[in-house]
């Protein structure tokens, strides 16, 4: 199954969220704790629920719609979505409170911190838990990371004889190319992280990735949006953007005439993070949900996907092997090593590539 929506947050979700904050109603009824629980004691639970209803996990996006439709097969879980973007779903959680229509959401992973300091979450580990890297869970559950995406090269090879494999070929080429909208989308923004490391920079100097596009806006090379309609136009050589997305639109147009790499010298790597809202109807549904996308069929479900389980240890097909990139192309990808670094410095994109990039965009 095909991406059928790009993957991009706004920092000024970010910046709502945390302003949203300070407003915050601390006082909340005693909620569980999942991690008080054994598994069979959720599966009885939420059987007795009987259904989860989440937000931002469309059937279209990460192949939920199998996770959704084995959970129901399996436990008996009637399912619902309504697709939103981060943001949107932490302000759900906090303007609906005890009313909460939510139980579960799936947000970017600067998000999670943020929805456990706003008080807005459930705490479950999962019986996976030892599985997932450190930087990819909160310390008490209240956030994990259940797939991730990489900075990556999609090139469309009816343009470029020569796909680039690296930073430097991007840089010394003669193509055009797309990362979308820097001043607000999630993904450009990691292009840009992804660049300044390349380069020498990281989370907190992003000035190496802000020069690499203002070389290529300098030169004229710096394209719109690399979306599903302009890549099959041919309007985009080389877009950069998370991998999954790269090998969805790949799949969706034609997989004979595009080229997907991750950098040869390093890219960045990002998740996304199941939370569970303190105040669900079905917390315990939210919790067996949780538990089975970490699970071997749940992680299988999102390679399908394309999105990379975030369980190294996890025995997918080969059929399934064989939709995604070869684990050898990660070798020098690396995550966000300081999250709150990576939050300040966000902020500051939307000024610095109006003021350095997009001024020589003509």
């Amino acid at each position: 199954m095909s991406f059928k929506r790009v993957w991009k947050k706004s920092i000024i979700g970010v910046l709502a969220v945390s302003i949203l904050a300070a407003c915050s109603d601390s006082s909340a009824k005693t909620t569980v704790n999942g991690n008080d629980l054994s598994v069979d004691e959720i599966i009885t639970k939420a059987k007795e629920e009987g259904t989860v209803n989440s937000v931002g996990m469309p059937d279209t996006w990460a192949n939920w719609v199998e996770t959704w439709e084995e959970l129901g097969a399996e436990y008996n879980l009637n399912h619902a979505d309504t697709d939103m973007s981060s943001a949107e779903e932490l302000a759900k959680f906090e303007a609906e409170k005890e009313d909460a229509t939510a139980d579960i959401g799936d947000v970017g992973i600067a998000f999670g911190p943020i929805a456990k300091d706003k008080g807005l979450t459930l705490a479950y580990k999962t019986s996976y838990w030892d599985d997932i890297p450190d930087w990819a869970k909160d310390e008490e559950g209240h956030w994990v990371v259940g797939y991730t995406g990489t900075m990556s090269f999609l090139t469309d090879t009816n343009n470029v004889k020569n796909p680039p494999k690296s930073w430097d070929d991007i840089k010394n080429g003669d193509f055009n190319v797309s990362i979308g909208d820097a001043l607000t989308a999630n993904q450009a923004q990691f292009a840009i992280l992804a660049a300044a490391m390349a380069y020498g920079g990281d989370e907190k100097n992003l000035q190496p990735g802000i020069d690499f596009f203002a070389e290529l806006a300098k030169q004229g090379r710096l394209q719109g949006d690399a979306t599903v309609a302009n890549l099959e136009k041919g309007e985009i050589d080389v877009a950069i953007m998370w991998d999954f997305n790269s090998l969805g639109y790949r799949n969706q147009i034609d997989e004979s005439r595009f080229e997907v790499v991750i950098p040869e010298e390093g890219s960045v790597i990002s998740g996304y993070a199941t939370v569970i809202n303190k105040y669900a109807k079905n917390p315990h549904a939210a919790m067996l949900t949780r538990e089975y996308i970490l699970s071997d069929a749940g992680q299988e479900n999102l390679a399908k996907g394309y999105a990379r389980p975030i369980r190294e240890n996890v025995e997918l097909s080969a059929e399934v092997e064989d939709l995604l990139l070869p684990a050898e192309m990660y070798e020098n990808a690396q995550p966000v090593g300081d999250q709150k670094a990576w939050e300040e410095t966000t902020k500051q994109i939307p000024q610095m590539y109006q003021e350095q990039v997009l001024i020589h965009v003509k």
